[in-house]
């Protein structure tokens, strides 16, 4: 790895980083629910965002052309196949976040509704302790 791929890192990490406090922050001190509302949906796109970097994989060097992660040579053997599996992303995370994404939408949504109802009912969305 030269220095900007190492820069480029830390600086996507510690952007994850900042995204992940900076939603827990919205959740844990806002009294607003629709305020909650959105940072719970930063914290579950900073997971998913978070997945995707762990799956990332980069081009062997910038002086090579890529190369599309397609099987072509058969008759290869194990020498084919193992380079196959170098140039290939891990498909694991990627279909994890494409579920976590519906889930997160289906779950943002109820939840919508049930503030939605709240407002409806109490004439606010604050959360207020009444005694």
């Amino acid at each position: 790895m030269n220095e900007f791929e190492v820069s480029l890192s830390l600086i996507v990490l510690f952007s994850l980083f900042a995204n992940t406090a900076i939603a827990l922050y919205g959740v844990f001190s806002k009294p607003n629910l629709v305020k909650k509302l959105i940072s719970m949906t930063i914290l579950s796109d900073t997971a998913n965002a978070f997945a995707i970097v762990i799956g990332y994989r980069a081009w062997p060097s910038p002086e090579e052309s890529p190369v599309p992660p397609v099987l072509t040579n058969i008759s290869g053997g194990y020498a084919a196949v193992q380079e196959l599996a170098q140039r290939s992303v891990d498909p694991l995370p990627q279909a994890l976040v494409l579920t976590a994404v519906v889930i997160g939408l289906a779950v943002t949504i109820f939840l919508a509704s049930i503030i939605l109802h709240y407002h409806r009912t109490h004439g606010t969305v604050e959360m207020v302790v009444s005694g």
